[in-house]
């Protein structure tokens, strides 16, 4: 027996507990559908141990409920994330256990299908889709061709060094995750091997205030999707920087000054040898012309501004460049017995039976609202803006696309979907209307970039975002859930 309800929310992940916060505020029809068994599982399931959030607790909160202003500047680890999340979903109607298998559109009702694993289906007015873009551990075609007798994991499943055998560690990706554990591997006494990326650095305070504080000053927050140099520059992976230990900067130089071996990105294996791109010193370059640019734009912010902060300047380091670019390094020698991935997430929305998504399958949209009447996306990286996937901006993407269900404003403009794909608009001032919004805030958004002295249109090289060229085959991080995740892996 089939179901009905106003709105299906899925995923409970933060987006989806978010968007169901407003729901409740504006009195909606709705329920959450979670595929875990209790609430918090990205965190709790797919984190290691000694994980602390990258972002400060001033800004991670959800809406309606802070966390507790004695510390924040501080940073929340992952139980207390945990704690926090089970704290706000008590309230939300969230069903767990609930795995959605099919999203398809009834084409005369106009009303969505909700297909669930081994559950009635729910057919529902609108459809909020909250898993995010972390949803399955990506393991590059290389680890196939491993020795047996390498363990391996994904980062996704690492928890502690007392998992893996004895022997060397290779780490594969230096965004956030990887550098973070390759750090707790080589401070924990391991011999620690680190395939370098494009990840840039950024240090994790400068001039007294926290790296995150700055760029909340520097607009960097509110910067809009359509500034970004291509739509591919949203996958990008983070840069250097931790919120373990009370928050302190992650640097590759420090990390070859404690006895790191420091490689290029890995191509590929052969007969337990594995290749390498000889691009570890330009990748080492690359982080510290991250660092230098985010220092210039915070000093030229404050000559601006007039800002009364102290001087500082930052330690120079250059231990990374002593390394040699190795073409190719032998596992056997090395000593190297554990491999860890900490190369990214896949995603896919095939679920939805709709012709929703762009070339990278990431779905099309403005503002999370779909060329489908009813159909939304939330919590995604760039959805919007900058701050979007972030538990820090999340709440004001839930809160529009709340407006937009409760309005009944919640379709976009028929340029999003061909003529077979959407059915017409009945009436055609509304889109022209919209249209004539995104122009004006386009041109604002021209402005504002102008203003920070094109801190924003650079943003691409500061973070190393750009996507990976597809000439070479060579393994780097990607674009990794930390504070990002809204993914329930639906």
């Amino acid at each position: 027996m089939t179901t009905a309800v106003n709105t299906v929310v899925v995923g409970g992940g933060q987006a989806g507990l978010a968007v169901s916060y407003y729901l409740n505020r504006r009195s909606q029809d709705h329920v959450v559908l979670e595929q875990a068994d209790r609430p918090g599982n990205a965190w709790r399931s797919h984190r290691w141990d000694s994980f602390a959030l990258n972002t400060p607790r001033w800004q991670s909160r959800l809406p309606g409920v802070q966390y507790a202003e004695d510390d924040p500047d501080g940073f929340m680890s992952r139980n207390e994330v945990v704690a926090y999340f089970e704290e706000f979903a008590r309230r939300l109607p969230v069903r767990y256990g609930m795995r959605v298998k099919r999203i398809e559109r009834d084409r005369e009702s106009g009303e969505y299908l909700v297909g669930i694993q081994d559950r009635e289906p729910i057919r529902a007015r609108n459809v909020i889709v909250a898993t995010g873009l972390h949803q399955t551990p990506k393991i590059p075609a290389p680890s196939r061709n491993f020795p047996s007798h390498i363990r391996q994991l994904h980062s996704d499943a690492y928890r502690n060094p007392d998992q893996l055998i004895s022997g060397a560690v290779l780490v594969v990706g230096s965004a956030q995750s990887g550098a973070q554990i390759a750090e707790e591997l080589y401070e924990s006494g391991r011999k620690v091997y680190l395939a370098v990326g494009r990840a840039g650095r950024t240090p994790r305070r400068y001039r007294g205030k926290d790296a995150n504080w700055w760029f909340a000053r520097l607009g960097h927050y509110d910067r809009k999707v359509s500034e970004l140099p291509s739509p591919q520059a949203k996958f990008g992976g983070k840069p250097h920087i931790s919120g373990t230990k009370g928050g302190h900067t992650l640097n590759l130089h420090q990390f070859a000054r404690d006895g790191v071996g420091l490689l290029g990105r890995l191509h590929s294996i052969d007969d337990g040898v594995i290749k390498l791109a000889p691009d570890l010193h330009d990748n080492l370059a690359a982080a510290d012309r991250a660092e230098a640019d985010f220092v210039t734009a915070v000093d030229d912010y404050v000559a601006r501004t007039g800002m009364v902060v102290p001087e500082e300047e930052l330690p120079v380091l250059r231990d990374g460049f002593e390394q040699p670019l190795l073409s190719e390094l032998d596992l056997r020698v090395a000593g190297i017995t554990n491999v860890i991935w900490a190369t990214g997430y896949g995603f896919d929305f095939s679920m939805i039976k709709l012709p929703v998504t762009d070339g990278d399958g990431y779905p099309r949209q403005t503002r999370g609202v779909t060329a489908y009447p009813g159909l939304f996306f939330v919590g995604l990286p760039w959805l919007h803006t900058s701050k979007s996937g972030l538990i820090y901006g999340v709440s004001e993407d839930a809160a529009y696309i709340t407006e937009q269900i409760a309005t009944g404003e919640n379709s976009t403009s028929d340029a999003m979907a061909s003529p077979q794909s959407a059915p017409p608009r009945a009436n055609s001032l509304p889109a022209l209307k919209r249209t004539r919004r995104r122009l004006v805030n386009a041109f604002w958004s021209s402005v504002f970039a102008f203003v920070i002295e094109g801190f924003a249109v650079h943003a691409a090289e500061l973070y190393s975002i750009a996507a990976p060229s597809t000439a070479s085959y060579a393994v780097e991080a990607e674009a990794e859930p930390d504070e990002t995740t809204s993914s329930s892996r639906q």
